[in-house]
């Protein structure tokens, strides 16, 4: 089997973090990461990572030169966090190493890159269920458009195919990346328990009612790897989810059963206004349950939170056309949120 060479383009991110981990348990595969950040010792093993700022085109084209052995490459990163009117930087992101690794890795065969529900206007209101990758846009600014279109315009005359794909919620083990629900709701949760509180859903009221999705991230890597790599991905976006949807009315007692907690009625917050003065209150949790001395202000993105929270409409993206193409793996919803609450624990990131 001819040996790949991956790029994994932000390496640090849950998305990326969980792709690394995945191409590290196949034979037949290299990896390349670009990360802003340092990786950890766990990570430093798996991967070659890069540090450079690809907003940057000078930049990128003095660290990036030079990988002329890529064969796929993997645009996991993400600027401005859920703002999707930051278009110019993000498609920076993916135009300026797209340009730079296509003009050097003659050898490349195809580029993916992750979008997310924001292609469909979920973070506007309501919007058309279930969300087929055919769907109209909204009306711009949105950056995945901006991305897509760079690459889709970019691709034409070469010799390498792109292949796109929608997430919903990506959850996954991944530490000092707040746009993770399940930090955000392990650290909101541990927060509550040690000022004496029972847990309450934060959120808009319709959100605890309301249908949604989430894609596991090993789920996610799994059929990144299939995109990359399978005839029937070429020049295609797909919808990648669990395959299933919940609500959290359903979960919300399992997941406070996890955390030893009672449950209450919800109760509205905007933890992007409530939360940010409770460093002192989670390094006392810290400091009592020997847990890893991450900070503050690396744990939960609140406005992340809030945004999943507050969302009091239906999110539901058909899974049909990748189950179509060949890529038919689900995930249980509900028995992976306690996975992976219980994987934060062991690993004493959180309570």
């Amino acid at each position: 089997m001819a040996r790949k060479t991956a790029l994994v383009i932000g390496g640090l991110g849950v998305i990326g973090r969980n792709l690394i981990n995945h191409l590290s348990t196949q034979d037949d595969w290299d990896i390349i990461a670009v990360s802003r950040r340092a990786p950890d010792e766990e990570m430093a093993k798996k991967a070659e990572f890069i540090s450079c700022d690809l907003l940057d085109i000078k930049q990128a084209e003095q660290k990036l030169a030079g990988l002329a052995d890529v064969t796929h490459m993997f645009c996991c990163a993400l600027d401005g966090g859920i703002d999707a009117t930051n278009t110019e930087q993000n498609r920076l992101l993916v135009a300026n190493p797209v340009t730079v690794i296509s003009s050097v890795a003659k050898n490349l065969e195809r580029v993916v890159l992750q979008e997310g529900s924001k292609a469909y206007g979920r973070q506007l209101g309501p919007f058309k269920t279930p969300a087929f990758e055919s769907d109209s846009r909204h009306m711009p600014p949105n950056f995945y458009y901006e991305q897509e279109d760079f690459l889709i315009e970019f691709q034409k005359g070469k010799n390498w195919t792109w292949a796109v794909l929608r997430p919903e919620a990506v959850c996954g083990f991944a530490v000092g990346n707040p746009m993770n629900l399940i930090m955000c709701f392990g650290v909101y949760a541990a927060i509550s328990k040690e000022l004496g509180m029972p847990l309450k859903y934060p959120g808009h009221l319709g959100g605890f009612d309301a249908i949604n999705q989430v894609t596991d991230s090993g789920l996610l890597a799994r059929m990144t790897v299939w995109s990359a790599t399978s005839p029937n991905a070429g020049n295609e976006i797909f919808n990648i989810t669990n395959g299933d949807g919940f609500r959290y009315v359903n979960v919300w007692p399992d997941w406070a059963k996890q955390f030893g907690m009672e449950v209450a009625m919800p109760q509205r917050i905007i933890s992007s206004d409530v939360m940010t003065d409770k460093a002192p209150v989670w390094e006392r949790i810290v400091e009592k349950h020997g847990l890893v001395p991450l900070p503050f202000e690396q744990t939960a993105g609140w406005p992340y939170f809030d945004f999943n929270m507050d969302t009091s409409w239906d999110v539901l993206m058909s899974d049909a056309k990748r189950i179509d193409r060949g890529f038919t793996e689900m995930v249980d919803t509900e028995a992976m949120f306690l996975r992976l609450f219980a994987e934060f624990r062991e690993r004493k990131v959180l309570p």
